[in-house]
């Protein structure tokens, strides 16, 4: 059974940018999108309505400083059979001729990386739960936890008390307010992220998605000759979700942050310079004190399994997270050893409650790209 507090996706899913790339910074990660991304690529094939865009692989591009650091990971990308390759400007210039990077930019293309539509991709899986039997409950609040003695045994909701042999927690922003009552506090900041969507720009162009963490964000092509770019505020602070009825909507970014996004792209990438916006959204992102997700049992309280921190890659975590989920749950182990996701990781709660009571900016916390 899926409960789900309001409509499917009306958390961040149906505001995320939906790109991924298996060109992640510690081995795990790249174990688990390689998982991922085959399991978009399945779902691509099976979901109707979905499709998962890699006909151009995802580029990741760095000025020389970051890149001296990126390419250190080269060899673990080579060991783990992970594709990529490494572009100078005029080759990217060369291949996408809407894309004119600064010529001492360097890119790591990803070929099997890509993108999906939210909008396609949430309603379709959704669809096909059901049509395998699942339950999907909408407008679900659970409000806290059914627990016999120092097990979860359930979830409670305003009108009734569903029991359950094991409960996953994926609740993203929520966590505090719902997970106080077991007395988990993981270390865990959350931070506002826009994205905007462009009208039909009239200049036809082909591009794979772009990330550029330097310029703090990205832009990706979207349905209708549209372009999606995203942007980070890295000076604001964190934001703190205190009530199960907060809703993502009622977040706010003035347009001057758009407006600077465009201005720091343009320059290289001729398509934004003429755009017209047409809609905007607003979420928030969630990022552990080490930047990895938090995935697996919760040793204190069996019966329950968690999914949080997903840093602003949770959709393309979204397959893979949901099958480690499930193989805890039912084989009491994963597939692959994600012990460094553990929800134990972090060490003396004394250390842990010292984090979340201090108020940091996004800049100041671990951040991670897709």
């Amino acid at each position: 059974m899926l409960l789900e507090k309001e409509r499917v996706g009306d958390g961040s899913s149906l505001r995320a940018a939906g790109i991924t790339t298996g060109l992640l910074w510690n081995e795990i990660g790249v174990r688990a999108r390689q998982v991922g991304i085959q399991l978009f690529r399945q779902l691509s094939e099976e979901l109707d309505g979905y499709t998962y865009h890699n006909e151009q692989g995802c580029l990741n591009l760095f000025e020389p400083h970051a890149w001296s650091e990126r390419r250190k990971l080269l060899p673990l990308y080579e060991r783990l059979g992970t594709e990529f390759q490494v572009l100078d400007a005029s080759e990217i210039h060369r291949r996408w001729p809407a894309l004119e990077p600064p010529e001492d930019f360097i890119g790591l293309w990803d070929p099997v990386g890509g993108y999906s539509e939210p909008e396609e991709y949430v309603p379709a899986l959704t669809a096909r739960i059901r049509q395998l039997g699942g339950e999907v409950r909408e407008g679900q609040t659970v409000i806290r936890f059914a627990t016999r003695g120092q097990s979860v045994t359930g979830v409670v909701t305003p009108d009734e008390t569903i029991e359950a042999d094991a409960v996953v927690s994926a609740v993203h922003a929520w966590w505090p307010p719902l997970w106080q009552q077991l007395d988990l506090r993981f270390p865990i900041k959350m931070f506002v992220h826009q994205r905007y969507v462009s009208q039909p720009v009239t200049q036809t162009w082909t591009a794979p998605p772009v990330n550029v963490d330097e310029y703090g964000g990205y832009f990706r092509p979207a349905l209708g000759n549209r372009i999606l770019l995203g942007a980070e505020t890295a000076d604001r602070a964190e934001h703190r979700v205190d009530s199960l009825g907060f809703r993502m909507n009622e977040l706010q970014t003035p347009l001057a942050v758009r407006d600077a996004a465009v201005q720091r792209f343009a320059p290289y990438f001729s398509a934004l310079r003429d755009a017209k916006w047409e809609s905007e959204h607003i979420g928030l992102l969630a990022f552990s004190a080490d930047g990895d997700p938090i995935v697996g049992p919760v040793e204190r309280w069996p019966g329950l399994f968690v999914g949080a921190a997903f840093h602003s890659g949770g959709f393309s975590y979204n397959t893979v997270a949901g099958l480690l989920l499930a193989e805890f749950v039912v084989h009491g182990a994963p597939s692959i050893d994600v012990s460094a996701f553990s929800p134990g990781r972090f060490g003396a709660q004394d250390e842990i409650n010292r984090y979340l009571d201090s108020t940091v900016a996004q800049s100041g916390a671990v951040r991670r790209r897709h």
